[in-house]
């Protein structure tokens, strides 16, 4: 018993993790001048910098492995999806408040996840359908003219971040030793966003205050986050993960009102609770018919 309540403290702090990636780079992109490609490339540079770190820590001669020159001249096209996810991740947040861009990046991976089940043969029963028609009026709530309709240019590169993370999740899908692949993927993307960075160096805009957002984003909520997110996923239900996981929106609403004065709207409110709770009958109903 005490060991579940522990594991269910770390799961606790890991959703926090995810939501404060949301609110270190809505204040470092509103708050300082520093752009958001480099923003992108510190995250994941520090983000690959920890991985490597608590791999060698683990001392072990096949998760060390990931690091080998022949393993990194191969599989490119899952790290690209994670660089999509995270430049398209910090280009949004120039524009999107922090708990309307979570709730649009969490809703666009579930939508993809959907998508690529129903493309690989999957059956949805009714509930499931019903389900996916009320998160799509949550979709459409959201949109509604009025002072309060998100950006849609933040919205597209968030949608966009969404489905390059769905994609990045079905490609790593059932990797067994899942730190090292993230490890591996983290330091491939970093090698490309460090490239774009060289190519965009005219447009780079530095700031100390947004580097240090950035390096903890990528150190901590992120590779930290992932991290310890793999090492309790084992232990606890796929059905209780996926549930847990809608509370990462509302998290990052409630962190943007208390740090970064954001406003609750009523508009907000109620496409937060049709998007999520569309999205709990589709996973709920499709555990329960397993």
């Amino acid at each position: 018993m005490r060991r579940l309540r522990s594991n269910y403290v770390i799961v606790f702090l890991v959703l926090c993790a995810f939501a404060l990636n949301s609110i270190l780079c809505r204040f470092a992109l509103s708050h300082t001048s520093l752009d958001p490609m480099s923003f992108t490339t510190l995250r994941l540079v520090s983000g690959a910098a920890v991985l490597v770190v608590l791999l060698t820590l683990l001392n072990n001669r096949e998760t060390v492995g990931c690091f080998e020159i022949q393993e990194f001249r191969t599989e490119w096209f899952t790290p690209l999806s994670l660089l999509v996810y995270a430049a398209g991740f910090s280009y949004a947040y120039v524009s999107l408040p922090a708990g309307m861009g979570a709730l649009l990046l969490f809703g666009a991976v579930q939508f993809s996840m959907i998508c690529y089940g129903l493309y690989s043969g999957e059956r949805l029963n009714t509930i499931q359908w019903i389900g996916l028609l009320v998160a799509v009026v949550g979709v459409l709530v959201l949109f509604l003219p009025g002072a309060t309709a998100p950006s849609l240019w933040g919205s597209v590169l968030m949608v966009t971040a969404g489905i390059g993370w769905a994609f990045y999740t079905v490609r790593g899908k059932g990797a067994s030793k899942p730190v090292r692949a993230t490890g591996s993927h983290f330091v491939k993307a970093s090698v490309i966003s460090l490239l774009i960075s060289i190519v965009l160096s005219s447009e780079i805009r530095w700031d100390g205050a947004g580097a240090l957002y950035a390096v903890l984003a990528g150190g901590v909520t992120s590779g930290l986050g992932y991290a310890l997110w793999y090492f309790v996923l084992p232990s606890i239900k796929v059905a209780t993960a996926a549930t847990l996981q809608l509370s990462v929106p509302v998290i990052a609403i409630i962190m943007g009102l208390l740090f970064l004065e954001e406003q609750a709207t009523l508009h907000l409110f109620l496409s937060c609770i049709t998007i999520l709770g569309g999205i709990f009958l589709y996973i709920f109903s499709g555990m329960r018919t397993r």
